[in-house]
């Protein structure tokens, strides 16, 4: 009498088939999801500047529908090129300082002090131009100088410093210049290399200003010296881990102080371009500066907690708050609706870098 029992296994062809669980394809098919996000994050990740890239792209289409031949027309372009001359300068300064991990409250209130430097030294002082630039730029590399030795010598916070020293600035500033503005015709009577910024070349019917033209070369030099130089890979390791390049050798207290040095001697060169832009030397200029630097460099990209950012990215948040502000404004919307349009995109861009930075983790 045999004992076998019947056996439920499947026989015949059925018997090579892998019985697979239920719950086993929708897992597979979750996990190749998750693996194609991830792999979408890291590559935006080690891209800093396709995301701004896209927007801006996007943005441009989007008015050039909504708006039509005026948005298209060269001479637009350069204008908005011209308005974010400003901030695309003091947004390399600013950029510097938040690959870092930091951040500079004050880079308006140097821009402003040293403007007015220059103009009173070579207006009401009487003192040759190119001295008069000079000192002023000078002066704006003391001021980053003051930044940086308070962050590294005594390590106060880089929020909490450049945020005294914004209101320390900006009281010498009105100090100095007795709130009194210099008038435009007096600089181009006394001192007219002040404003060669605000000078311009007709290029197929758009109107470029020198000033325009050296924020993007102060842009390539920047990409260039970040990029291409073992300063520039030190100053994305301090912001990465400070900690980290201290114990590969990087003297972390000496690349930060430069830092603040070079950012300061960025502001003072916006300083000559402001002058230029406006046609006079005041006061109360580019107030809002250290702010729309901010802005910019936050729209393009670069990390708040350092370490992950670019300078053409920061250059194409400048461009990106310009052409929405240009296409808001000749389709005719409110300036409020504008400031709005501009918060959206800095809480947009921030989500976006929290969302990046879990790659890491």
């Amino acid at each position: 009498m045999s004992t076998d029992q019947p056996s439920s296994a499947p026989r015949g062809p059925q018997a090579f088939e892998k019985v697979l669980p239920e719950n086993e394809a929708p897992v597979r098919f979750e996990a190749e999801r998750e693996s194609g996000i991830k792999r979408f994050q890291n590559l935006l990740h080690s891209h800093p500047t396709a995301i701004p890239g896209i927007v801006l792209v996007a943005s441009l289409v989007f008015f050039s529908v909504m708006v039509g031949g005026r948005f298209l027309h060269p001479f637009n372009f350069s204008l908005i090129v011209q308005q974010v001359m400003i901030i695309g300068i003091v947004g390399i300064a600013q950029t510097l300082v938040v690959l870092t991990a930091g951040i500079d409250l004050s880079v308006g209130a140097i821009m402003v002090l040293s403007s007015m430097v220059m103009g009173r030294l070579a207006v009401e002082m009487g003192v040759p131009t190119p001295l008069a630039i000079a000192a002023g730029i000078g002066i704006a590399a003391l001021c980053g100088f003051a930044n940086g030795v308070l962050v590294t010598r005594f390590r106060l916070p880089p929020f909490i410093v450049t945020l005294g020293t914004w209101n320390i600035f900006f009281a010498l500033n009105l100090w100095y210049s007795a709130s009194e503005t210099i008038r435009a015709q007096d600089i181009e009577a006394s001192a007219p290399l002040l404003i060669f910024f605000g000078q311009a070349v007709e290029l197929f019917g758009a109107r470029l200003t020198y000033g325009s033209i050296a924020m993007l070369a102060m842009v390539a030099i920047a990409w260039y010296v970040l990029n291409r130089t073992a300063w520039g890979r030190h100053v994305h390791a301090v912001g990465d881990d400070i900690e980290s390049a201290r114990l590969a050798g990087i003297r972390t207290d000496r690349v930060l102080l430069m830092v603040y040095v070079v950012a300061g001697v960025i502001c003072g060169i916006a300083a000559w371009a402001l002058i230029g832009r406006i046609g006079s030397a005041s006061p109360q200029a580019g107030q809002t500066a250290n702010l729309d630097s901010i802005t910019a460099v936050v729209i393009g990209g670069t990390s708040l907690f350092g370490g992950r950012g670019s300078i053409v990215g920061t250059l194409l948040g400048a461009l990106i708050v310009g052409v929405f502000r240009n296409g808001l404004a000749l389709s005719g919307v409110n300036v409020l609706w504008q400031e709005f349009a501009v918060g959206v995109l800095i809480i947009v861009a921030v989500a976006i870098d929290q969302w990046l930075r879990r790659t890491s983790r």
